[in-house]
Order: structure tokens, then C-alpha cells, then sequence
């Protein structure tokens, strides 16, 4: 997994319109976060969005793939990120509006995820929480 330089510049440049997005280093590739939320990912110079099951059809449509990467075990398919589609970078209005599509998902996926408990300590069910002393 690898990402040029130029290719994160580049995408930057075309996430402009989206407001603050960055673009993080990740296991060897990137990944384009908005707000927190991933909804991108970035591997040798390949860009797959984030997809659910609302969103994955476009992509299966323009004969997209899931993100796949090679393990020990063999490769290992993500299907909650598809291939975007090459046209996009042609036209940047649709680019935007695909990731707008894929920033969606993100914010979906988040909100589905059960909160996790502060502090850390998990209580037993049907105990209360006490004073720290001190």
C-alpha cells in the first residue's frame, strides 16, 4: 500500500469545495477524513469511497470493486469501500458529489455504532457508579 504525494495533493485539490477534509497517513495508504469520519480511502494512488447498502448499487453499476489488500492469510476484501470510478476525475462536479454521497455514509455508519462508555471501566449491570475518594 502506497500513496504519492502527488496523488494526496491532488485529491486535496479536488475535495477543496468540501470544506476541511484531511487527508491521514493509514497502514501504508491514506485515508480522507471529514469532521472525524473517514469516507475515503487512498491506496496506491486509487481512490475507494465509503459505501453502505444504500449507496453500494452505483457502484456495483460502473463495475466498481470493494478495496481489497493483500495479508498473510491471503487478500482481504473491504466491502464497505468501492473503487470510484476513473470518469470522476474528469469531472469534478460529480467527484464532489459522489463524496458528498460517501461523506453521508460515514455520518450513517457513526450513528449506527453504540456509544461507548466514558471512562473506560465497564460496571457490572445493576450497580452504581461511585465517588472516587481522594
Amino acid at each position: 500500500m502506497a500513496v504519492s504525494d502527488s496523488f494526496k495533493t491532488f485529491l486535496a485539490e479536488q475535495f477543496a469545495p468540501l470544506g476541511p477534509v484531511e487527508i491521514r497517513r493509514m497502514f501504508g495508504g491514506a485515508g480522507a477524513f471529514t469532521g472525524g469520519k473517514i469516507f475515503a480511502l487512498i491506496d496506491d494512488d486509487t481512490l475507494y469511497f465509503k459505501v453502505d447498502e444504500e449507496t453500494v448499487a452505483s457502484y456495483q453499476a460502473e463495475g466498481m470493486g470493494p478495496f481489497t489488500y493483500p495479508s498473510k492469510n491471503g487478500p482481504m476484501v473491504m466491502d464497505g469501500y468501492r473503487r470510484a470510478p476513473e470518469r470522476l476525475f474528469d469531472e469534478p462536479d460529480e467527484l464532489i458529489a459522489w463524496a458528498r454521497v460517501a461523506m453521508a455514509v460515514a455520518v450513517r455508519s457513526q450513528a449506527r455504532k453504540p456509544a461507548k462508555p466514558r471512562g473506560g471501566a465497564k460496571m457490572k449491570p445493576g450497580t452504581k457508579p461511585r465517588r472516587a475518594r481522594g
